[in-house]
């Protein structure tokens, strides 16, 4: 897949919905800055675990895009609810777990 993806898996079997190269692009400097405050900015740890496809193999992604949403509770993970919407949260937890594959 190009760097800026241009279509978001909804839920896995279903058809995919277009995301236009400019939201994409936001959303990949959401991962590398906001993310990578946190996770590293090679994504390969720090105060938060590592995002790397190979730590998140086997991981849901409709889970993670709960977590990106709302966060955990009693860490320092931050709710992401208030700035992004569920379908963005879907496409970095889709891209977090592809993105090596690319």
């Amino acid at each position: 897949m190009p760097k800026l993806a241009l279509f978001l898996a909804i839920l896995p079997g279903m058809a995919l919905a277009e995301i236009a190269p400019e939201q994409a692009a936001r959303l990949e400097h959401i991962v590398t800055q906001d993310c990578g405050s946190c996770h590293g900015l090679t994504l390969r740890g720090g105060l938060g675990r590592p995002l790397t496809t190979e730590a998140l193999a086997g991981a849901d992604p409709a889970t993670l895009a709960t977590i990106i949403l709302d966060g955990v509770p009693g860490t320092a993970m931050p709710p992401w609810r208030p700035l992004l919407t569920e379908e963005e949260a879907r496409w970095i937890a889709d891209y977090l777990t592809t993105k090596d594959q690319r």
